[in-house]
């Protein structure tokens, strides 16, 4: 399966107006985001959890990385409420649920598969830091090949990047303008390394999951077996 697999083209979807896809676990439902390959994938998704449900206990060999935007994401290592981030490096296990339902954003199969940092932040407990005019960050991850953060968008603010390497964003709160496109919360934009962001956020601002220097290599489907 591919979907927004061309990543020299800019991506965007307004996941608010997508349906919900029931995942092949009962309770679990997908809004999928982008993709490549099959039972096993590159890809990035919106994943809702109902009440209840959970996941069978598996190995990310490529790796996960997710956000919680709603509720309390569980494993049998612990709670994640909302604005918990994590990263589950390769080789890693775990067997998710939802007590009382929860919905993350997650990447999987998008890791250095050398990587082994295991990474727990919660974003609520933090205090942002100025970086450029109207423009706050909480850092979440850094390596060679990409840096992930939490951005705060003042009010209006006229937000401009290049030589990112790739460009990827999902709006947590507010909403902000680029390409004549609003982007409102859980919407999502990826540009390729080309492509520089040149956006403004609207008149409450914005809080975004931010990765950039992601797509420097483009990515391609996971190598299963090999």
């Amino acid at each position: 399966m591919e979907l927004n697999a061309n990543f020299d083209d800019r991506a965007a979807v307004h996941s608010e107006q997508e349906p919900w896809v029931a995942s092949p676990m009962k309770g679990v439902d997908r809004r999928m985001l982008d993709r490549i390959g099959d039972e096993v994938a590159r890809a990035t998704t919106i994943v809702r959890y109902a009440p209840g449900s959970a996941f069978s206990a598996h190995t990310h060999t490529g790796g996960e990385e997710f956000l919680v935007l709603d509720g309390v994401f569980q494993d049998e290592h612990g709670d994640f409420p909302v604005g918990t981030y994590v990263r589950n490096p390769p080789t890693t296990a775990h067997t998710p649920s939802a007590a009382d339902g929860a919905t993350i954003f997650v990447k999987l199969w998008q890791f250095d598969m050398e990587d082994r940092q295991q990474v727990t932040i919660d974003t609520t407990k933090l205090t942002p830091e100025t970086v450029r005019e109207g423009v706050a960050q909480i850092p979440l991850f850094e390596d060679a090949r990409e840096r992930v953060r939490i951005e705060i968008w003042e009010a209006n603010a006229a937000v401009s990047e290049a030589g990112h390497d790739g460009f990827e964003a999902l709006v947590i709160e507010g909403s902000f303008s680029e390409g004549g496109e609003t982007f409102a919360a859980n919407s999502w934009l990826r540009l390729p390394p080309d492509a520089p962001l040149s956006a403004v956020a609207d008149v409450e601002g914005a809080r975004l999951w931010v990765k950039t220097g992601h797509l420097a290599i483009t990515p391609t489907a996971p190598k299963v077996g090999g």
